[in-house]
């Protein structure tokens, strides 16, 4: 038997078609029913056909539906036949509606991706007759056809609702065949037929770097060629691609895109896949895990690896010293570092107060502050090739003389001459003061300049922490010789409150919680953290050794020796919890696995921005491997936020493994090639790593066993960044933060994008709550039973509304440091706008 098909095209007639159109209309309406009854509803329309038809008639569609409806009915299957009959209807309406479509778009392409939006998504919900009402609205005379494209695209996006939110995928589809489109048309003018002629014209234009051509052969590119997995382009959403292609993909000097999305995908794997013996086949096991949007790497990783200029660092941190040379060299290190678009974290709890002397002149230094306006500046200046300013977080400690005026640089009255706007201010604190906010907060808070005192103790303050910080401070106090500036406790409160509500900083950096944790303790000290708060590594300053005059071959060289610092700079890169299946055992190691190798590939291929940055990173050889998509994986596994117990048990859970399965790798990759250098001694080597966290069961006994038999890669592991960028890419919630909003309104370009929550549903709108509406100290309990497992800290936000007292906001702080958590990024509340370091959105 044949059928006769819509449009005219005779086909073999399918009696199993016939039962799969009958199965749905059962299940439109929650019925069920058997396989032998639907084999026997087919059966007899076959027979009625062949009974009511002659034997050269060629039944049509519409004909053997009219039989389906009838044998429906013959049964008593009203309300199935009713389902059937709107079905009918619907895609009627749906072919004319193509119809319609095709009296503007000539594009055969085009016209598939609609079709497929109607066999693909509910066409209940998503209707392409509601698709076409929206894009006729767009509509002009003499527009183009890709004129007409970007109207559709747009229109897709623009039907996003929290009730429809998978528009926003739809419209990713029209949006990556504007991309694809423009690919070709490049392809076709350079010549370009295949991978491998494209690394060839990639790295001919200077679009490459060369080592990739050095580093696999053509059979190589011929293999990884074809491991491109174009489906996985069905992923993204429509903001997630819209980013990829502005920021991401390769483009031509006349600003042309040249590289496709899974083609930048394996550009980055087989960057990183450079150090493996077998570097295909470790560059095929990344880009499974980047092309399925598992984890992504941080921002200068995925924008600069396979390039010829490959900085790809996220973070960098350094002690400011308190000399003008010193001062100067942490200002150049910063503009070196901005310049190649990274973050920057500058300490200056070091540098004399206002009022200290200078070689024994009394009252005539000025004090941080103006240092600090020298670093706003130079953020300004160095503005990353003019795609945006520098950025960096200056940190100093809350004892420090200079802090009333430090925590006024931002705010909004007082003298101008003493602000600086563009720098983003953090606050290092000791347990002792959080100990007073809680217990006696009108007590007296005395703030010292660390030049005079350690001009007479021989030792610094800051050069300590936990009890031994507290017994000095105590000595301080009652040395009557030693100056001081005094407020209560409660008046500092007060100033760190204005600031927090008016600006959203300071960051806060519990200085006592991350050294008594830092693995790394019998190499030195913690000060501060990095611009996002996430990274927590030794630091010290660089000391300028000698100057020298030679002679060298009748010139004249004068030649400057500096003993490093420890140059905090970390590697980033997140796993997207949202998208992997962290109950899978086995999706979860090799998914962590492949990444932790991945970063610490990423400390040998990079290039360093300065000199002392690669002396650090390679001595800690420090990772910071983070989550995203936190939000989105509680409710994926029906867990309320605000079930503090639920909530508290499912994380302890998966981040435990996840910390198990970063050091599983590092210490097989040490099993390899080696630990880094400073491994003797640490917490690492001699258990306490272990201990300090109660990791007691037999796996992690085994795991310290092998530890200190083995080694480890990498001297710092894990911090968890904020992802602004990155995790729109995957399409997942930011960071470890709760989401803002389920549904909101984004304008891009004079055009408004709605935006939803991720994987939004009936069901998972009920398990989403925003995050100003979350209370904030079960935020911060969680915060810490996360902490527990990440060596360094995270970046991590507090939601206020309106009617947040000064009280509420001071007991979130305190229930964070009780909580053991290592620091606090923004203070968020509804009207404020802050800004997420982008160079550590891993």
């Amino acid at each position: 038997m044949e059928i006769i098909k819509r449009d005219g095209t005779r086909v073999t007639f399918e009696k199993e078609k016939i039962e799969l159109a009958i199965a749905k209309s059962f299940a439109s309406v929650d019925s069920v029913v058997t396989d032998e009854k639907l084999s026997e509803m087919s059966d007899k329309i076959v027979a009625t056909i062949k009974e009511k038809y002659p034997k050269d008639h060629v039944v049509s569609v519409e004909e053997v539906q009219d039989l389906v409806e009838l044998t429906l009915i013959d049964e008593n299957y009203y309300r199935e036949v009713k389902s059937f009959i709107l079905y009918r209807a619907k895609h009627n309406m749906d072919r004319k509606v193509m119809n319609d479509f095709e009296n503007y778009i000539t594009d055969k392409d085009i016209l598939e991706i609609i079709e497929s939006v109607q066999e693909e998504f509910d066409n209940q919900r998503y209707p392409i007759e509601s698709l076409y009402l929206k894009f006729e609205s767009f509509t002009k005379a003499n527009m183009t056809e890709e004129d007409l494209l970007k109207a559709l695209t747009r229109a897709a996006s623009e039907l996003t609702s929290k009730e429809t939110p998978d528009w926003e995928i739809i419209a990713a589809r029209f949006l990556m065949y504007e991309i694809d489109l423009e690919i070709k048309r490049n392809e076709e003018r350079f010549d370009i037929v295949d991978f491998k002629s494209k690394i060839d014209y990639l790295t001919s234009a200077g679009l490459y770097g060369e080592y990739i051509k050095k580093n696999y052969s053509s059979e190589d590119f011929d293999e990884l060629g074809a491991y491109l997995n174009k489906e996985r382009d069905n992923l993204f959403t429509y903001s997630g691609l819209d980013l990829v292609k502005k920021r991401y993909l390769i483009k031509t000097f006349t600003g042309d895109i040249i590289e496709s999305v899974q083609e930048m995908f394996m550009g980055i794997a087989m960057h990183l896949a450079i150090p493996e013996d077998d570097s295909v086949a470790f560059a095929k096991r990344l880009y499974d895990v980047l092309s399925n949007l598992k984890a992504t790497m941080a921002t200068p990783t995925m924008t600069n690896a396979r390039k010829p200029f490959n900085q790809l660092s996220s973070c960098f941190i350094d002690t400011v010293p308190d000399t003008l040379k010193g001062i100067y060299r942490s200002i150049t290190n910063f503009a070196e570092v901005s310049k190649h678009g990274g973050g920057m974290g500058l300490y200056f709890g070091k540098v004399r107060a206002n009022g200290s002397d200078i070689r024994g002149f009394e009252g005539v230094a000025g004090g941080v502050i103006r240092w600090i306006r020298l670093a706003n500046d130079t953020a300004v200046a160095v503005d990353q090739l003019g795609v945006r300013q520098g950025a960096v977080a200056c940190y100093l400690d809350i004892w420090h003389k200079d802090m009333p005026e430090f925590l006024a640089l931002k705010t909004n009255n007082g003298d101008d001459r003493m602000k600086a706007h563009d720098i983003f201010p953090g606050v290092c604190v000791p347990d002792y003061f959080w100990k007073l906010t809680r217990d006696d907060i009108n007590a007296t808070w005395h703030m010292f300049d660390p030049h005079e005192v350690e001009k007479k103790y021989g030792k610094a303050l800051e050069d300590t922490y936990g009890d031994e910080w507290k017994e000095f401070y105590l000595k301080l106090v009652e040395d009557k010789d030693i100056s001081r500036r005094t407020m209560s406790v409660k008046e500092m409160v007060r100033l760190l409150i204005k600031s927090w509500t008016e600006t959203g900083t300071p960051f806060v950096f519990n200085r006592d919680a991350v050294n008594e944790m830092n693995p790394n303790k019998h190499k030195g000290m913690i000060y501060s953290s990095n611009l996002c708060t996430e990274i927590a590594q030794n630091m010290s300053a660089s000391e300028t050794v000698s100057t020298e005059i030679l002679d060298k071959n009748g010139d004249t060289i004068i030649v400057n020796k500096t003993k490093p610092g420890d140059f905090v700079e970390c590697n980033l890169a997140s796993l997207t919890l949202g998208t992997i299946d962290v109950n899978n055992q086995e999706e979860l190691e090799e998914t962590v696995r492949t990444v932790v190798r991945a970063l610490d590939n990423v400390i040998d291929l990079n290039y360093y921005p300065t000199p002392y940055a690669e002396v650090t990173n390679k001595k800690y050889r420090a990772i910071g491997l983070g989550t995203s998509g936190y939000h989105h994986m509680l409710v994926k596994n029906d867990i309320k936020w605000s079930n503090s117990q639920a909530h508290a048990e499912f994380v302890d859970r998966v981040y435990e493994d996840i910390n198990y399965y970063a050091i599983k790798e590092s210490m097989e990759i040490a099993r390899e090639k080696g630990s880094y250098k400073e491994f003797e001694g640490s917490d690492w080597e001699n258990g306490q790593y272990f201990k300090l966290r109660n990791y007691n069961s037999p796996r992690w006994e085994q795991l310290a066993d092998d530890v200190r038999e083995s080694g480890l890669r990498n001297g710092y592991l894990m911090a968890i960044a904020p992802t602004g960028s990155t995790s729109i890419i995957s399409g997942t919630s930011a960071g470890v933060d709760p989401i803002m909003s389920r549904y909101f309104l984004e304008e891009k370009k004079g055009a408004i994008v709605p935006r939803v929550a991720p994987g939004l549903t009936t069901k998972t709108f009920w398990l989403y709550e925003n995050a100003h509406d979350i209370n904030q100290e079960i935020s911060m309990e969680m915060a810490g039973v996360r902490q527990r497992h990440i060596d360094q800290a995270q970046s991590v936000n507090i939601y206020i509304t309106n009617e947040y007292t000064m009280r509420q906001i001071l007991n979130v702080y305190i229930k964070a440091w009780e909580s053991g958590v290592k620091s606090i990024y923004y203070v968020r509340g509804k009207s404020l706008e802050v800004e997420d370091c982008d160079s550590c959105a891993s």
